[in-house]
Order: C-alpha cells, then structure tokens, then sequence
C-alpha cells in the first residue's frame, strides 16, 4: 500500500539519517550499579507489600529490591524469573505506572513510587549479560506437550514444563518466536534486538523445540496434535482486527496499527519505511498510543489520536497518553469516525463528536474533518477463529477444555498485558504438568 500510486503523501527519508537512531534509541536509558543502589534504598521493604499484590505474576518485589540493594542483583534477577521467565521485558513493557508502582507505599505518601520496573531491568539485565540461567530441567518424564503460539503466554508456558522434565513442542505461525514481544510492541521500549535474546535464553534451558511458519489450520490441525502429543497449551493471541466499519475504510493510506507496528520491528532501516505527512490514529489503547508516536519519531508532521470516548477511559495508561503528547502526538476525545474520504486514496477522516448516554454512545449531530494521507486503526483485536470443538466465552477461549489448555490474550478473563499472559502460561504448565504426573 505504501508504494500505491494513489498514495503520494506516504513516502520514506522524511528525516536525517541521524534522526533515526537518536529517535528510536532506547526512550529510558538503563539504571547503571551506583543509580540501581540509590533506588533500591528509597523502597521500605513492607511486610504486607501491595506491589506484590499489583503484580500480575506475584514477584517478591521488596526482595529482590533488597538483593539489589545489597548488592546481589544477580539473586534478585533469580527472585523475579521463578516468577516472571520473561521479567526483562516486562520491566521494559510492563504499565508499572498502574500496577505495582501505583500500589507502592511511596507513591501515595510522596506521588513517587520506587522504580520497580527499572530495578527489574537492571538486575535482569545484569544476569543475562553474564550467561546466568539459574533454572535446570528435571529429570525426563518421557511426556510430550504441544504449545500453538510463541507469544510470552507460550513461552512461560514451555519454560515452566521443561523445567518439570517434560518435552515441549512450539509451533508459530510467525518467521521469528516472540509474538508480541517481537512484533507488537514499540521499538523505543525494546532496543538492540532485546525480545530475541531473551528468547534464546530462554530455549537455553534446553527441552524446548521452536517450529516457525506453522499455523493451527493450516498446516496442523488441533485434532492432530491432541493425538500426538499428552496436552496441548493454546498461546494464540488474538491475530483478527476489529473493523472501523466506516465508508471509505477500504481507501489507500488506510492500515490496521498492529500491522505497522511489525512492519517497523522488522525494518532494519528505518529510513526505507514511508510514513505519511498526515497522519490519524483512531483508537484510545497502548497500539494506538505506540503507532502514533512512531508515526511521530519516523518523520509525520501532524499526528492525531482520536479516541471516541472520554480521555479518562483510554486503555492507555495516563503515563502513555503524556508520553504521546511530549512527543507532539495530538489527542482528541469524543469523537468517532463516521467517513474516510478521498479519491481512490485517503484525503480527510470526518469524525462526529459522541456523548455517553444512557442507551450507549451517541453522535452529538456536530462533526469536523481532519486532513490525513494515512490512517491506522486500532480499535482492539479479536480472536481470528477458535480451533475447532473448542468452546468460546465473551468471545475468546475458555481456559481449560479436555486435553487442551489456554492462556494469554486469547482466553478469557483477565487483562491484555503480556505480564498478565506470562502469569497464566506459567499458571497452564503448573495444572498440565498436576494433571499429566497425577496417580
């Protein structure tokens, strides 16, 4: 789409070839030794700590502030993967601002919580640079599991049943393991090929096989892993993109965000992917917030979030909604799309503005244009088709049905956060491993 040639205003180079480094270099610089030991200092150690009760996957958080703070970070990164395998992106990744740190004592007695999320970076960081994977395999248990997906939920999920001995499987649709990691998630957050390093050192605990370019559906079917394998995990995410279903959607110039997202993570050099110089996001989440500010940090002139409800109820976290903002990304609010205009191409998105009522949203009758070459849309993913004979709630997978478990953003329940996906692969492997070792 981007070299269409109803796309004009989508070109590549619109900045210095220095620009693109500096503007995707890492967006908060590690803490070295001397800065991890101060931060550590300002945590109270609590007894009853509520940040560990924030944490989707329950780390001890005051201790391994305390390993830190006496100078161990290595045992403090040991504390935090017996919990979260994949704690060096989470700290990266992570909301910390509405989770632990926001239940840190520090923050409601002063407004500034301890820097969980960069204390977990650091001492993770320090650990893997020095080769350390404290985890070893259990003897062999001559059982065999399949994982569908290597996502984070699918990645703790092997991790946890290759640490119990069994032999694990992974299938992956995509050229690379990861999933989100790899592919959905901002470039600034994850610099230096991160996601695929801690991959590799995760598969370090040896068990697990990774088969990439295989999809459930198509060259596999779940009826052909139930027979093969003692339990299957699905890990699948959620691979479909809810529709604008708005005239003109089909328009050149207009792209789902998630997309984008990918197509910048696998671009070696950012200075080859064309990016418009109008360009609207429609969405109020963390995809829109990341699609915009790249959007942003690739050379787009004018950004704009518009998101059709009030701001206060964006998924994005309020920290995410002023980093957008500092970085010259404009958000409207109460509005939705009710037409993309242009000729064969993208021109104008007209937005209508809304007001909650008690029958739902409702447009107000006022609308107004917004010029725009380029438009991303991210109003949320949905699951792209269940396997078949699996049964569906609220319109994602049940969590546990026969043979066949599942977990991160395409079950049912919780938030779509990777810590929430690691916390349920990891919780999958405990009850696969009690049901495949029980009698």
């Amino acid at each position: 789409m981007s070299n269409s040639p109803f796309t004009p205003g989508i070109v590549a180079g619109r900045l210095p070839d220095a620009a693109y480094a500096r503007n995707f270099a890492d967006h908060e610089p590690p803490l070295d030794a001397h800065e991890a030991r101060v931060a550590a200092d300002r945590c109270y150690f609590c007894h009853d700590a509520p940040c560990i009760t924030a944490c989707p996957t329950a780390i001890d958080i005051p201790l391994f502030i305390r390993q830190i703070a006496t100078g161990t970070p290595e045992a403090a990164a040991t504390t935090i993967w017996s919990q979260n395998i994949l704690g060096g992106m989470c700290a990266r990744v992570c909301p910390t601002e509405t989770l632990c740190e926001e239940a840190c004592v520090r923050e409601a007695a002063e407004g500034k919580p301890v820097e969980i999320g960069r204390l977990q970076r650091y001492a993770t960081d320090v650990a893997m640079a020095k080769g350390l994977h404290p985890f070893t395999r259990a003897p062999r248990t001559g059982k065999r599991v399949a994982v569908v997906g290597a996502g984070p939920a699918g990645l703790a999920c092997a991790h946890r049943l290759a640490m119990h001995g069994h032999d694990v499987v992974v299938v992956e649709r995509r050229p690379k393991a990861g999933g989100l990691n790899e592919y959905g998630i901002a470039s600034y957050k994850t610099t230096g090929g991160f996601a695929q390093k801690e991959v590799e050192w995760l598969l370090s605990i040896g068990g697990i096989e990774i088969r990439c370019g295989v999809e459930l559906g198509r060259d596999v079917t779940l009826a052909q892993l139930e027979a093969e394998y003692d339990a299957v995990f699905l890990g699948i995410g959620l691979a479909g993109v809810n529709a604008l279903r708005t005239p003109g959607e089909d328009k050149a110039g207009v792209r789902d965000a998630v997309d984008f997202i990918a197509e910048l993570r696998q671009t070696a050099d950012l200075s080859t992917l064309p990016i418009g110089r109008d360009v609207v996001v429609i969405g109020g989440g963390m995809t829109a917030v990341d699609a915009a500010v790249q959007s942003k940090l690739l050379g787009a002139e004018n950004v704009t979030i518009v998101y059709r409800r009030g701001q206060e109820k964006m998924s994005a976290s309020a920290y995410e909604q002023e980093h957008a903002t500092s970085a010259g990304v404009r958000i409207i609010c109460n509005a939705m799309p009710v037409a993309i205009h242009g000729n064969g191409a993208v021109r104008e998105v007209e937005f209508a503005y809304t007001r909650e009522t008690p029958e739902g949203l409702k447009p107000t009758g006022e609308t107004f244009r917004l010029k725009a070459d380029q438009v991303f849309k991210a109003i949320g993913q949905t699951l792209a088709g269940a396997p078949e004979g699996l049964a569906v709630e609220g319109g994602k997978l049940k969590g546990h049905q026969g043979k066949v478990w599942a977990g991160g953003d395409c079950a049912a329940g919780g938030e779509d956060l990777t810590v929430t996906a690691v916390a349920e692969g990891r919780d999958a492997a405990e009850a696969i491993h009690a049901a495949l070792t029980a009698g």
